[in-house]
């Protein structure tokens, strides 16, 4: 089962946008299409505005790039008051409060924020803080958004946040982590080893980010261990822009890989730098492969892998299938679970789902 040879016409817009200043008018519709199953389509408009490329775009397809850009700054202004209304909600606790992924990126003025759409604000606390935040959010109008009693214990006793909460008036959604990767997981990271390297952002007094290498490694999480692939181009499209800002500092690769090493995420950031060059072409990564060799799986094994995740790092589109691509899909969405789980937990947590989605039980 060999991966897919084809390069969407997703992917050729995003790293060559010169290229398709030559397509016919159904070539662009189908960019589009692309784009906006694969969350990119700002992306794609960043993309030709870096380029000075923009104003050649055809009209059309130019004005769906000016009309997300548009809903992509406000979401951005979103996020910005967002993380300054849970600053307020939480200064008075003494505790650090480190923005995750999308408000990170955004509130420290990052390229990767450039045409990212955001759905909620991330924040991670020392899991002793839990109850005290909590609280606190709750006082300032947001609420849980789960009160079924299985996804309670679900989250509280297995997993590395709390149920999402939603302020009562904005409708905003607050996910409050106390680490990057379940209690349950078989990969293990200290949370504490995380929150010994945060740097506050700078400007913004009391919101605090990972560290560099950290939070490459948190988007590798979160691309290669979460099961979600429908969007799984646009975080790999995230850990490609991450790579590309950090690796131009000399000591970042060398930090990076000790970084790995510390919170024992070697084999995820193997996968991180194969697929981001495999993919993207992103600059510098396959230097650093070599350094991580002893970590990739067996011959065999990577071969299954490469099969898997070049098919669901595809925009989640039919122009970009192949007759094993729903497959694909499925078996890294169980291999995501079975990472997170025991198997008698994820026996009984999958079983608990499927009687919960028939019609009975509604």
């Amino acid at each position: 089962m060999a991966g897919p040879q084809s390069v969407s016409l997703l992917v050729q817009a995003l790293l060559q946008p010169d290229r398709s200043l030559s397509w016919n008018a159904a070539q662009w519709e189908l960019l589009l299409q692309q784009a906006r199953r694969a969350n990119l389509l700002a992306r794609v408009g960043v993309a030709f505005e870096r380029a000075h490329l923009l104003e050649q775009v055809p009209e059309a397809p130019r004005r769906h790039f000016d009309a997300i850009r548009q809903v992509t700054e406000s979401q951005q202004r979103a996020v910005l008051w967002e993380a300054h209304q849970i600053h307020l909600a939480l200064r008075g606790l003494n505790v650090p409060v480190v923005l995750l992924k999308g408000a990170a990126y955004a509130l420290s003025g990052m390229a990767v924020a450039q045409g990212r759409l955001f759905s909620d604000v991330d924040i991670l606390v020392p899991r002793e803080s839990l109850d005290a935040v909590e609280f606190s959010l709750m006082a300032e109008g947001w609420q849980g958004a789960h009160h079924d009693a299985y996804d309670q214990r679900y989250y509280r006793q297995w997993m590395h946040e709390i149920p999402p909460m939603r302020h009562l008036l904005r409708e905003t959604v607050i996910d409050v982590h106390h680490n990057i990767l379940p209690l349950t997981s078989r990969i293990k990271v200290e949370a504490v080893d995380l929150l010994s390297a945060i740097e506050l952002i700078p400007g913004q007094r009391g919101l605090y980010r990972l560290s560099k290498p950290d939070m490459v490694l948190h988007s590798a999480c979160h691309l290669f261990l979460d099961g979600e692939f429908d969007k799984g181009l646009r975080d790999l499209v995230d850990l490609d822009a991450l790579i590309r800002e950090f690796g131009q500092e000399s000591e970042f690769w060398p930090n990076l890989i000790q970084r790995s090493q510390r919170l024992g995420l070697n084999r995820i950031l193997f996968y991180a730098l194969r697929y981001t060059h495999r993919v993207l072409k992103t600059p510098g990564v396959e230097a650093q492969l070599p350094h991580l060799a002893a970590y990739a799986p067996a011959a065999v094994q990577l071969r299954l892998m490469d099969a898997l995740f070049l098919r669901a790092l595809q925009p989640d589109h039919p122009s970009c299938a192949d007759r094993w691509t729903g497959l694909a899909r499925q078996a890294l969405y169980l291999r995501a679970h079975w990472m997170r789980m025991p198997l008698l937990m994820l026996t009984r947590h999958l079983l608990t789902k499927a009687i919960r989605k028939t019609p009975d039980s509604e």
